[in-house]
């Protein structure tokens, strides 16, 4: 009878010890854990991180920006006060803009045209073909042509135009009529005249030889005039 007693105040013991458990249990409020905030937290301080970054280049780049603007500005001033640099940079422009308006003036020019010289002239008509010579002399002064197998026979002698001496050689080409129908003044050195290679090239011009029909189309030859001083 005891030990049933004894039994009995155990298992109530028992019974009240897990009804205390149970209150407590229901009693506790649950506990979440968020953890999606402290994954934001962390992220925070590296895009304020980023952020700063950004600022800082920017300010870098501004104060870049602000250095070089500064010195531009400097080197304006110093062109704008400097009084020297102006007034040569406006001499070399208007320099500038003369020399292309007198090159504009010379090349509207039409070029003079040289006239025409009388001149004597010395001629074979009548001669026979045998006596007729390449040398004519006329005073102190002569011409001398060379135009193989050829003779003249009407030959202008310009030397009594010059008052100043040289000796021009004139190239000339000739075809099978006798006609020149080309004459060109070789340069000359030491010439006081410079109208001597005008006159050599009229009197070559209107130099007339004799018809040949076995000579090349067109003959290449010279006539050399010696003028001496009047």
């Amino acid at each position: 009878m005891g030990t049933l007693i004894f039994h009995i105040i155990l298992v109530s013991i028992f019974l009240k010890a897990e009804l205390k458990t149970k209150d407590k249990i229901e009693n506790e409020e649950a506990v979440v854990l968020d953890f999606t905030a402290t994954e934001e937290k962390k992220d925070e301080p590296v895009e304020e991180e980023k952020k700063s970054q950004k600022s800082d280049a920017a300010s870098d780049l501004s104060q870049r920006n602000g250095n070089n603007t500064g010195s531009n500005l400097a080197v304006n001033d110093a062109a704008k006060k400097d009084k020297f640099f102006d007034a040569s940079y406006r001499h070399d422009v208007e320099e500038a803009e003369n020399l292309v308006s007198n090159v504009n003036k010379q090349l509207s020019k039409k070029p003079v045209a040289v006239k025409k010289f009388e001149m004597p002239e010395a001629t074979t008509e009548g001669k026979d073909r045998e006596s007729i010579k390449n040398v004519v002399y006329s005073g102190k002064s002569n011409i001398h042509y060379f135009l193989e197998n050829r003779f003249h026979l009407r030959l202008p002698i310009p030397v009594y135009l010059a008052k100043g001496g040289g000796t021009i050689t004139v190239d000339i080409q000739v075809n099978r009529s006798g006609e020149v129908i080309k004459a060109e003044a070789r340069a000359a050195n030491n010439i006081n005249d410079p109208m001597l290679p005008e006159y050599a090239t009229q009197a070559a011009e209107r130099t007339l030889f004799n018809e040949e029909p076995k000579a090349p189309a067109i003959q290449r030859g010279t006539i050399t005039y010696q003028f001496v001083a009047q």
